[in-house]
């Protein structure tokens, strides 16, 4: 979640093994996310943190690290904001990508962003997604909000099965992927995984906390 303490945080992942780093733009109603992420929302709101010094907080992350950046946040923030000028000064802070959770493919075709399938997608859903994402595909494992849980959801081989008959985009698998075991079993279907609410947990306990989880779901993701 973008805050005063994210670059070091960035940092931190980027030595842990990161591929990606995933920049949450904090949003009051955020209703495809779980307590952790609401809790680190709510937190960063109380910190003054809005869209222009999200945006500023992507500058200083961009600053501290060369691994791709991908703001997250709601189609609110951007109506409010603006859409195009959001896209333009997103990309100028240095963002890679963008992904907005609660907007459909079909909205906003213009916005280049990674999107979002569910166990829920119908194929043409599905399809319509692959053909228009920004370089991967996020496979949302659980009909549901994120946060960590105990086992890997059953629905991601089938869904995983199903985007794969329809296109060749890389599938990113999140949602509920909290341990390195879960993040192998993950991996061993789809091409890998985002780690969100188990992150921001280690988070809070520091950036070296947030180095050793990252560096255990590389070993098991190498």
């Amino acid at each position: 979640m973008a805050g005063p303490e994210t670059p070091e945080l960035a940092r931190s992942a980027e030595s842990g093994g990161a591929d990606v780093v995933e920049i949450g733009f904090p949003f009051s109603d955020p209703l495809a996310d779980g307590p952790v992420i609401r809790r680190a929302a709510e937190r960063a709101l109380a910190q003054g943190m809005r869209t222009a010094e999200c945006l500023q907080c992507l500058r200083d992350v961009r600053a501290a690290v060369e691994l791709p950046l991908v703001p997250m946040t709601y189609s609110s923030l951007l109506e409010a904001y603006g859409w195009e000028r959001f896209a333009d000064d997103s990309t100028a802070a240095g963002a890679s990508s963008l992904i907005v959770a609660d907007l459909p493919v079909d909205v906003r075709p213009e916005l280049r962003r990674v999107q979002l399938v569910a166990p829920t997608s119908t194929d043409e859903r599905i399809a319509l997604a692959a053909g228009s994402t920004d370089g991967w595909l996020y496979l949302v494992t659980v009909a549901g909000t994120t946060g960590a849980r105990t086992q890997l959801s059953p629905a991601l081989a089938p869904l995983v099965e199903r985007t794969r008959k329809l296109s060749k985009v890389p599938l990113y698998a999140g949602f509920g992927i909290s341990t390195p075991e879960q993040a192998a079993a993950a991996g061993e279907l789809a091409d890998g995984v985002v780690v969100g609410s188990a992150a921001l947990q280690a988070a809070e306990e520091g950036a070296s906390s947030l180095e050793r989880f990252v560096g255990q779901l590389r070993a098991v993701l190498a």
